[in-house]
């Protein structure tokens, strides 16, 4: 008879020939959906617009800043969309530009119609990308001009 250790551990089992694991190249992530296209912020839109229409006029912020009777620090924070302006405050600005603050809203609303049809593919027509935003007033040295 042959005594076998007792405290020998049995050896590790041997995979089958069957059951080989083959390691696999990881999958390649699924691209996740392309987010909606962002629409712009209203400030920003506004802001571009009183930019627009001051150095159309060939004005500078202080000039700009001191008819609307607001600092020139805030002025240029609106005009990069920094600064949520007051409705009383756009109002001041678009004045000390010749505009009415209709023809502002009007303006940044053309601003943000064309935007959106460029995100969601490049619709043409009013509006569309390359176009001109109609100028809905605009002074010049004290007269009052229409342009369409």
């Amino acid at each position: 008879m042959t005594s076998h250790a007792t405290n020998a551990s049995p050896p590790p089992p041997r995979p089958e020939r069957d059951a080989r694991v083959i390691p696999l190249r990881p999958a390649a992530p699924a691209a996740p959906p392309a987010p909606a296209p962002k629409e712009p912020l209203w400030r920003d839109l506004v802001g571009a617009v009183l930019r627009r229409e001051r150095l159309a006029q060939e004005r500078t912020l202080k000039d700009v800043a001191d008819a609307a009777r607001i600092s020139v620090p805030y002025l240029s924070e609106v005009e990069r969309g920094r600064k949520e302006a007051s409705s009383e405050v756009l109002a001041a600005a678009a004045h000390a530009l010749g505009l009415g603050l209709g023809d502002l809203l009007g303006l940044a609303h053309h601003d943000l119609t064309a935007a959106v049809r460029r995100a969601r593919g490049g619709l043409r027509g009013p509006g569309a990308a390359g176009t001109r935003a109609p100028r809905a007033s605009v002074a010049h040295q004290g007269q009052l001009s229409l342009a369409a």
